[in-house]
């Protein structure tokens, strides 16, 4: 995030895929694929999306059934649109034990909802290094404009709120270190500083005026792609239920 480069997803194939296999996968599957991905030579993807079932994975339609000793694959996924028409796998394509491929899912998602989050504040951080720079340069009134106080202001604001989420992520990213990271902190982490970042990112472009408008502008692109952060890994109004949901528990 910090070079403005979100294209070749290095950490889906690396802290998204790899653990379902490293975790989950028999040792054959792991001394197949895990030595290839780490050489690059075999690049991991995740496919949960449907066209019925995005952030409600209760909701997925796509199912194998077992014929003999094979299973057949039905069923479809939107992001990439992959259709699968009685698809016959081998017994040996299995990850884990039957049926459990739902609590994997969950057991694995507050990992993927943390690298969101951590994302998410590398992001804000660029965007402000990348902002500071140009009002130090950028002239407007026969001086620069990062001597306006309302913009010194406006970033004072933006620091304080890029290090109240860094010190969080940081207390998240320990609580992981610790297996002691729970699913509605994750999504605290994963709506609270996705949101931030659409808020910096918008606040970057208003200060870039014009040229935060242009693709010429590296502002441009992490503007764009900071507006799927709420929307995968489950959307942030479902990172709210899940946080809710804990916290009028009875438990």
């Amino acid at each position: 995030m910090y070079v403005n480069c979100t294209g070749p997803g290095f950490s889906l194939h690396s802290d998204i895929v790899m653990p379902y296999i490293a975790n989950y996968g028999s040792e054959e599957q792991i001394k197949r694929f895990i030595p290839q991905m780490v050489a690059g030579k075999c690049i991991g993807a995740i496919a949960m999306t449907e066209p019925g079932a995005g952030s409600d994975l209760q909701g997925i339609r796509t199912y194998a059934k077992k014929d003999g000793s094979d299973w057949i694959l039905n069923g479809s996924k939107d992001t990439a649109e992959l259709f699968f028409e009685d698809v016959r796998l081998p017994a040996s394509a299995l990850l884990g034990k039957e049926n459990k491929g739902f609590y994997y899912l969950m057991a694995e998602l507050p990992q993927e909802r943390l690298l969101i989050a951590d994302m998410a504040l590398a992001g804000c951080e660029f965007m402000f290094e990348e902002t500071r720079n140009y009002v130090r340069q950028r002239k407007a009134f026969g001086k620069t404009i990062a001597h306006l106080q309302t913009v010194q202001h406006k970033l004072a604001e933006m620091k304080t709120q890029i290090c109240v989420g860094r010190a969080f992520m940081d207390n998240c990213l320990q609580l992981h270190a610790d297996k002691r990271l729970d699913s509605p902190t994750a999504s605290m982490a994963k709506y609270w500083s996705s949101d931030l970042q659409n808020s910096i990112a918008t606040q970057c472009v208003q200060l870039h005026g014009g040229w935060g408008y242009m693709w010429e502008y590296p502002i441009a692109k992490a503007f764009v792609d900071a507006r799927v952060q709420p929307i995968y890994g489950g959307t942030n109004e479902i990172m709210k239920e899940l946080i809710a949901r804990d916290i009028v528990s009875d438990n």
